[in-house]
């Protein structure tokens, strides 16, 4: 039986920030008073991570350390790159040991179909978004990512890591409308391809909780949201689908 939690957009920075000693005794409480067998990282779990750096692994290294715990425990751990988080196979898979993503997968849980992903190609009409997120995997930038000293990858990363929050916080979430429409559209495009029962996203700053009828199955799109604004989680329990609210106080 699985016990699933989803976590997507903590935009993790100051480690010493409220949202981030919350995020980590989250962290704490799995595997110790909360139980797990998976936990699905869906991007931008940290407002900057680029490449195998030791200055990010520095910077986050109590996440990492309870992340850690959970793989020796045999909880599986699917960390799906976001556009905050990028190029994390050579750490976060090759010597962690978790499994990442470049895009949407599907998984089974307790007969449950499950689609994740971050959510960054759920709008086609966001071109300028689109190529950027296609120049940022390019060869080249992969390339200068890594022969880059740690410090300025974070000095240029910051910057763009700015220019990328405000841009989703604002500009993505100016028009709630058409934002829950993208969310709600994407699910309906996509599970034409491969039915699933539960799509669960992240990326755009808003939660939304929908349903919809798919070849006479109720099928339920989930989007998290933010911990920068309210922090949610989902959790998938022996086929039950819930939405928990962290009821976290920020100073």
């Amino acid at each position: 039986m699985a016990t699933a939690y989803f976590v997507s957009d903590v935009h993790l920075g100051d480690m010493q920030s409220p949202r981030a000693r919350s995020f980590v005794q989250f962290l704490k409480d799995l595997g110790t008073t909360k139980p797990i067998t998976h936990l699905f990282l869906l991007g931008d779990i940290f407002d900057l991570w680029i490449g195998d750096h030791q200055y990010f692994k520095d910077k986050f290294q109590e996440a990492i350390v309870e992340i850690r715990r959970l793989l020796q425990q045999g909880v599986q751990v699917h960390y799906f790159e976001g556009n905050h988080d990028l190029y994390l196979t050579q750490f976060w898979q090759t010597q962690l040991g978790a499994t990442v993503y470049p895009g949407p997968a599907l998984f089974l849980l307790d007969g449950l179909s499950v689609r994740v992903e971050h959510g960054d190609q759920m709008d086609p009409e966001d071109r300028g978004y689109l190529f950027l997120r296609w120049f940022l995997r390019t060869r080249c930038m992969r390339f200068i990512s890594k022969v880059l000293p740690g410090p300025l990858v974070a000095k240029i990363g910051e910057q763009a890591s700015h220019a990328s929050r405000k841009y989703t916080t604002h500009t993505k979430t100016i028009d709630k409308d058409r934002a829950l429409s993208v969310i709600r559209q994407h699910a309906k495009k996509v599970i034409q391809e491969k039915p699933f029962s539960v799509i669960v996203t992240g990326h755009v700053h808003i939660s939304d909780d929908y349903q919809f009828e798919f070849q006479n199955n109720t099928v339920r799109s989930i989007n998290l949201g933010s911990w920068m604004d309210h922090p949610f989680i989902l959790k998938i329990e022996n086929g039950t689908v819930a939405v928990e609210n962290m009821n976290l106080e920020y100073s």
